[in-house]
Formats: structure tokens, C-alpha cells, sequence
């Protein structure tokens, strides 16, 4: 990458900057010692800014940015649908979700469920949980960061790697171990805006250096002109990618399944906008993180699309040499995922390469941080205090918390190079969580809007909505992902249903909660944000068809 004493200065001054001020907004205030509202929720003191760009910082590690560019040098912006789709997602969350999450005054989506349900499926998905954030999240994110800090900052041939594991480890754990929820959200203001600046570095130097005659303007004008094909969201049948995006089914299908799930249902994501101010401000959140969703495909499937633009042109007539060797693997293939760190390493000058590998280890250290606090307050909210310590004192939570984290870091450091044996980390696992999403979105959401549902049909539809989606999975059927996701989740509704009236037709489940109009009531600055987004939105798809 050539790094050069300057790059390194600026990403040193990153590296302090940042345990600083985690450690800082975190401190003790004179007379007053953490207790578990402070450590897991943050003192319910977080403004709508410090909300949604903390959603956003969790969301987004170094796998999103580099393989959201190598799908737009494969597929172009139809990828951008999982962050479009996902600002309407937000929406749907904020008005209709948020409203009895805080108003049951929870900590944990585990919680959600006892209340619902019973202690017993509580415990089941606390468990759960803590098994796939530890053993699926945080490697895979630990692990696929690492990787490409090794491309972009070392030689791209895995001596870099575990250093680089250890090295993200530590910095999370340098701040969130001891503040807890308040230095993760507090610090991600500062991730998101370097993320942000990070990728507009990034697309304005690549536009500049596509054409032969440089600008911003002449570059965007070059790319939609060459590749026009790779500005179309819905892709058609014939398109290679289509198993991936299912054409309109992007839009109708699975996509909101995986959405709902993980913007509604996913501890990591959801706890920043429990530790809000109020019911308003968490709202005004995630309205604001809608917004940031509108953008970031702007700032990375662009280089990827750039970077295919400059693959793609004739012999002879190649702005830079070796643009094909750079992408073409020893087995003749593809390597789409080169786009990003390739681009960062031949065009982006130094210093600036420093801000830009800062904004990649913010990515990947953001939700690190919140993967670890989440894990702490699962295992610590759901498992310790009710069955092992159920007289703790506040101190005693918090300090079971640090422990948590810091075991379920160096659990993931020791598992997380056991990924290099897998072909395609990232997608299997998608498809890993694909399997169990679903099914945990049926029974949470009937459980929300649904009186009728009972604990034993929640229960049964949980379990037999695994065996569904492998039934889905079987080759014979060819289904695309996203596909087998939604069947996955109307057949376990069916179940949950059957099952709950079999057992009682008439009444009402005792723990069914009381929703009326009023609780789902938003004030003018959420409307006029959400009016916005839907519109900005409908323009989008218009103009990208």
C-alpha cells in the first residue's frame, strides 16, 4: 500500500483520538459509580445524533464497504438495495417496533420474548444469541477486517492478518470494556464521520482518475455512458447475479425479512436506540440513520462500478497499467473484492491514504465494539442475573459484563483464523443466519401484533422453521436466498398460528399486549423525515429502474 510516516501519523492520531474520547465520555461522574443502566444503556442519556450514527457505525464493518464495492465492479448498483431497503426498514422500526420496546422499559430482545412469551424460549434465543455473536459475528467480522487491513495496509498474503486480528481486538476492547454502551455510541459520532469522509475520498479521486481529461462531473458522465448496464437496481433473469438479487423480489420478497430481522430483532443494532433520551428522540435516530443509509451506496458501490469502468477498457487505452492483472487471480478468476483496496492503494495519495485506512479500522472497530457490549449484556441481563446471581449488586453486573466481553474477544481471536478454510466467508454466513432469521422474525412480530399467538405455537413455529428453510435450501427446488427467507417466514407464521388456535380459538393469549393508536403516534420531525426518505427513495428506483 505504501504507507508512508505520515499515513502512519494520521492513523496514530486516530488510534489515541478514539480510546481517548471513549474513555473520557464514559468516566465516572464525581460520587456516582456505573451500575447496569450506565454500562448496558448508556444512563438512557443518547441523543438522535449520537443514535444514528452509532446504528450506522455498528452496521457497517470493513466486509460491508470492500464487498459492497467488488458487487458493484460484479452486479453495479442493484447492491445498493440492501442499504435503500434498509432506510425504509429503519422507518417501519422506529414507528412501529421502538413504541413497545420502550415502553416495556427492556435491555435485551431476549427480554422482549419473556415478556411476550415465557422464560423458558427467553433463555433458548439468549442463548442462542450469545453463540452466533461470539462464534459467527465476531469473527466473522474480526476476521474479515483483519483481511482487508491485510490487502490495503500490508502485502495481501495473510502475514498481517493476525496481528491485525489482535490489533482491532485490543483497540475495541480499549474503550468499550470499561465504558460500556456510552463509549461505544458516543465514539461511533466520530467512526461515522471519518467512515463518511473515508468514502468520499475515496469516490472523488476515483472519478477524477477514470477519464483522461480528470472531474468529478466528466468522470460520473464517463462511467454511466461506458457501463450503463450497472446503473439498473431490478436485475432481469439473464443477469449472472440475479440468484443474489432476484429482480423484483428485492423489492417484494426476502429482502425485508433479513431487514426486519436485523434492524428490529438484532440486540447489537436495537440497544443503541434503547439507551435513548426518550421514545422521540430514539425515533429522530433512526430517521437520521435512514438518511446516512441514502448515502453510503453513493460512497462505496461507486469505486467498485469506477473500478470495473477502468478493468473494462481495450487494450491499449488504459489509463494505469496493470489494471487486469490486479483483479485476475492465479486460477483465471475474478477477484471483485480487490475494487476498494485497489483503488485506495494506487490513486489515493499519502496522508490521505492514512484517513482512509482510519475510516476502514472505524468501520471494523465500531462493531467490534458493539458486538462485545451486546454480548456482555445478553449474557449478563439473561443468563447471569436471573439464574446465577439473582442478588447481584450493580457493581457486580457491571464488572460481569467486562468479564463477558473480554472472554467472548479472546474466544473470537482463537476461532476467527479457522475462517480462512472457508471459500466465501461472508455469504455462508448470510446464509448461516438465513436459515434462523426467518423464523425468529415470525414469532417476534406475531408476538408484537398478534394477541392469539401462544407461548406453545411461538415455540414450536421457532423450531420447525430450521428443518423449513433446509427443505428450502435443497438444490432441486432453486430457489434464490432471498426467496427461500420470505417462504421461510410465511410457512412459520402458518405453523405458529395453527398451532396457537388449536389450543385456543377464542381468547386472547394472556400475554398478549394491549396496543392502541395512541402508542404508535410520531411527532412532525419523524413524519416529515420519513415522507422525505420515502420520496427521495421513490426517485431512486425511478430513475435507477
Amino acid at each position: 500500500m505504501n504507507f508512508n510516516s505520515l499515513d502512519y501519523i494520521v492513523f496514530g492520531i486516530y488510534i489515541i483520538g478514539i480510546v481517548s474520547l471513549g474513555l473520557f465520555v464514559s468516566r465516572n461522574k464525581k460520587g456516582h459509580e456505573k451500575n447496569s443502566n450506565d454500562y448496558f444503556l448508556a444512563g438512557n442519556t443518547l441523543t438522535w445524533w449520537a443514535i444514528g450514527s452509532s446504528l450506522i457505525a455498528a452496521n457497517i464493518s470493513a466486509e460491508q464497504i470492500i464487498g459492497m464495492s467488488g458487487s458493484g465492479f460484479a452486479c453495479g448498483l442493484a447492491i445498493a438495495s440492501y442499504e435503500w431497503m434498509a432506510a425504509i426498514t429503519l422507518l417501519i422500526v422506529g414507528k412501529f417496533f421502538l413504541p413497545i420496546f420502550i415502553e416495556k422499559k427492556i435491555y435485551t430482545i431476549p427480554e422482549f420474548i419473556e415478556h411476550r412469551f415465557n422464560t423458558t424460549l427467553k433463555t433458548i434465543l439468549a442463548i442462542f444469541w450469545i453463540f452466533l455473536f461470539v462464534f459467527v459475528n465476531l469473527t466473522t467480522v474480526m476476521f474479515l477486517g483483519a483481511k482487508a487491513l491485510d490487502t490495503v495496509m500490508g502485502n495481501g498474503d495473510g502475514t498481517f492478518l493476525f496481528p491485525a486480528m489482535i490489533g482491532l481486538g485490543v483497540l475495541a476492547a480499549a474503550y468499550s470494556l470499561y465504558g460500556g454502551l456510552s463509549a461505544v455510541a458516543w465514539t461511533d459520532v466520530i467512526q461515522v464521520i471519518l467512515l463518511v469522509l473515508g468514502g468520499i475520498i475515496t469516490t472523488i479521486i476515483a472519478l477524477d482518475y477514470v477519464t483522461p481529461d480528470g472531474g468529478i462531473v466528466n468522470g460520473l458522465s464517463h462511467i454511466y455512458n461506458t457501463a450503463g448496464d450497472k446503473f439498473h437496481m431490478i436485475l432481469s433473469k439473464d443477469n449472472p447475479e440475479f440468484n443474489n438479487l432476484p429482480g423484483i423480489a428485492v423489492l417484494i420478497g426476502g429482502m425485508w425479512i433479513a431487514n426486519l430481522y436485523y434492524w428490529g430483532f438484532n440486540q447489537y443494532i436495537i440497544q443503541r436506540t434503547l439507551a435513548a433520551k426518550s421514545l422521540k428522540e430514539a425515533q429522530k435516530g433512526i430517521a437520521f440513520a435512514a438518511f446516512l443509509k441514502l448515502i453510503i451506496p453513493l460512497i462505496v458501490v461507486v469505486p467498485g462500478i469506477v473500478a470495473f469502468v477502468m478493468f473494462s477498457q481495450p487494450e491499449g487505452t488504459a489509463l494505469i497499467d496493470g489494471v487486469k492483472e490486479a483483479f485476475i487471480k492465479s486460477d483465471g478468476t475474478l477477484n471483485y473484492d480487490k475494487a476498494y483496496p485497489w483503488l485506495v492503494s494506487t490513486f489515493v495519495p499519502n496522508g490521505l491514504k492514512g484517513i482512509v485506512v482510519a475510516a476502514l479500522t472505524a468501520a471494523i472497530v465500531s462493531s467490534l465494539a458493539s458486538m462485545l457490549n451486546s454480548t456482555a449484556t445478553i449474557f449478563t441481563m439473561d443468563i447471569y442475573k436471573p439464574y446465577i446471581n439473582k442478588n447481584s449488586s450493580e457493581k457486580n453486573l457491571v464488572t460481569t459484563g467486562r468479564i463477558t466481553a473480554a472472554v467472548a474477544l479472546v474466544i473470537a481471536l482463537l476461532v476467527a483464523p479457522f475462517l480462512k478454510s472457508l471459500p466465501q466467508v461472508f455469504q455462508y454466513i448470510q446464509e448461516y443466519t438465513g436459515l434462523v432469521s426467518p423464523g425468529i422474525l415470525a414469532v417476534s412480530m406475531m408476538g408484537l401484533f398478534w394477541k392469539k399467538v401462544t407461548t406453545r405455537g411461538a415455540i414450536w413455529g421457532a423450531i420447525l422453521s430450521i428443518p423449513v428453510a433446509l427443505i428450502l435450501k435443497i438444490p432441486a427446488i432453486e430457489l434464490p436466498f432471498m426467496d427461500q427467507m420470505l417462504y421461510t417466514f410465511i410457512i412459520t407464521i402458518v405453523i405458529s398460528g395453527m398451532i396457537s388456535l388449536s389450543s385456543n380459538q377464542y381468547d386472547d393469549d394472556p400475554k398478549g399486549f394491549n396496543l392502541t393508536a395512541k402508542i404508535f403516534s410520531t411527532d412532525k420531525t419523524f413524519n416529515i423525515a420519513s415522507y422525505t426518505v420515502c420520496i427521495v427513495l421513490a426517485l431512486l428506483y425511478a430513475v435507477f429502474w
